[in-house]
């Protein structure tokens, strides 16, 4: 061996031996775990004292070399004064480390794959000046399944054919939109629309009153918590001053605890009747649509609704592999993990309906069923995830940030805005990382569904279509004022 080559790798040996000095050392910890219900641990840890004593000099060691003391240069200051002066100091920073290290110790020993941050309260913690450091915590892990095979799934798949018929319908549907309300002087037709005031009573309690909301008369009426059905039926023929009466059963999943399940009186009292007046497809309203004809209007709104049918594959597509995977699976979800992702599903759902280029009105009827089965809903939508991430971690599948930026790119178009704008609002709402977290979860399905056999179905009718969904609950949360405050604030924010 040349004196080169010897002198190189003895250098290399020390740096080696450097970088292995640098790494922390590992602790004789205790760790005691246990099950305290589904998903989540109680954990129990004892870090000895040689550690703590271990930790406490390197902070002492520090506080030597760089504390300004006055009298002493940098370095030269006594340990004995370090420690008497910079006490509480010292304390803070050995029980944040002692913390930081065993935690990240644990978690590489004990695989915990947490889903939150433990619940600590780090500030009422302390570590003893003699004896060992015991702490404990509980923490929410994900759960722990066999994943089934999921390759070759027979999948039956919704076909609908997108007809002259549908997309003319849609048409009327897209430019009901852009139409005028104008005073009807008859008696109300179905599809009309009519001003009316909401009451609702329970046991001659009145729950909540609902002033000057228009709504049209279609077969069914959605509320946050509750369907009216036959509404098109029992309006029908109203007039001014006319009112009403109906029952509904609120929710078994409403956010009233003591009314689900109950049933309700309405009183619908109507100030006026209205008719819909469709603009014209004149050349100024056709360039404000930025299409040059009807014809142009009408091939993007059936490219739109092959856009929605997609959409539908792919949710019963999602329902089939969920029910396929979880079939054996018996594991549960902690209620208190179910109820914090109840906003974050519905929101997620209704960023998806966005994107295929479902109408408000479409979206919010979808919104209003969601919500009434908010907590089984919001409990399927969590088994989803972690089935489709433990795919996604099988397969490595990942969201590219391109990924992210085409997807911004085509909801901007499909609602005619800016896509730095809808970037920047979705980021301030805390979308993006939803929208990360869903485009993951679409790759992994449509990997499942390479592999699928299929067996086409018809598509059933969309429900969506004969519900008029109001934004408030029968049980008096959420009014329509609050609604608006909140659309306002987000065009002021976006200008």
């Amino acid at each position: 061996m040349s004196e080169n080559e010897a002198t190189t790798t003895d250098e290399t040996a020390e740096d080696a031996g450097v970088a292995e000095n640098d790494a922390p050392a590992k602790m004789e910890l205790q760790v005691e775990i246990k099950d305290i219900g589904p998903c989540k641990k109680h954990v129990h840890v004892i870090v000895p004292r040689k550690d703590i004593d271990d930790v406490h000099d390197a902070a002492v060691s520090e506080l030597v070399g760089n504390a300004q003391v006055p009298g002493f240069r940098p370095g030269r200051v006594p340990r004995d004064l370090i420690q008497k002066r910079f006490r509480k100091e010292l304390g803070d920073q050995v029980r944040e480390k002692l913390l930081m290290e065993s935690l990240e110790q644990i978690s590489e020993e004990h695989e915990l794959d947490a889903i939150n941050e433990p619940n600590l309260n780090v500030e009422n913690i302390e570590v003893p000046e003699e004896g060992d450091f015991e702490y404990e915590f509980d923490v929410e892990v994900r759960p722990e399944f066999d994943l089934p095979e999921y390759n070759g799934l027979k999948i039956d798949k919704p076909v609908r054919e997108i007809t002259d018929e549908a997309v003319e319908a849609y048409q009327l549907q897209f430019l009901s939109q852009h139409g005028e309300l104008e005073t009807h002087k008859g008696p109300a037709e179905k599809d009309q629309y009519v001003e009316a005031s909401f009451s609702f009573t329970h046991n001659g309690e009145v729950l909540g009153r609902f002033n000057n909301q228009t709504v049209q008369l279609k077969p069914t009426l959605g509320f946050h918590d509750a369907e009216l059905e036959g509404f098109d039926d029992l309006m029908e023929g109203v007039s001014a001053d006319d009112s009403r009466e109906a029952e509904v059963t609120i929710s078994s999943e409403a956010a009233n605890v003591d009314l689900r399940g109950e049933t309700v009186q309405v009183t619908i009292k109507v100030h006026e009747v209205k008719t819909l007046n469709l603009p014209e497809l004149d050349k100024e309203f056709l360039g404000s649509l930025g299409v040059d004809s009807e014809e142009d209007l009408q091939k993007q709104i059936r490219e739109m609704l092959e856009r929605q049918a997609k959409f539908d594959e792919r949710q019963a597509a999602r329902t089939q592999v969920l029910e396929k995977i979880t079939e054996s699976a018996n594991w549960e979800l902690p209620e208190s993990l179910v109820m914090r992702q109840v906003d974050n599903a519905l929101r997620r759902e209704i960023l998806e309906m966005q994107q295929a280029g479902f109408t408000q009105s479409e979206i919010r009827a979808r919104e209003n069923e969601l919500r009434q089965n908010a907590v089984t809903t919001t409990r399927q939508a969590l088994k989803e995830h972690f089935v489709l991430d433990r795919i996604a971690v099988k397969e490595d599948i990942e969201t590219q940030p391109v990924d992210v930026d085409m997807e911004i790119a085509m909801m901007a178009m499909q609602q005619g805005e800016n896509p730095r704008r809808l970037r920047a609002r979705l980021e301030k709402s805390g979308m993006i990382e939803n929208l990360t977290a869903q485009i993951r979860e679409r790759k992994a399905i449509e990997f499942v569904l390479s592999t699928a056999e299929f067996n086409e179905i018809p598509s059933e009718a969309d429900r969506e279509n004969d519900i008029e969904a109001v934004d408030f609950a029968v049980c008096g949360a959420g009014t329509p004022s609050e609604e608006s405050a909140t659309d306002d604030d987000a065009e002021s924010d976006d200008e």
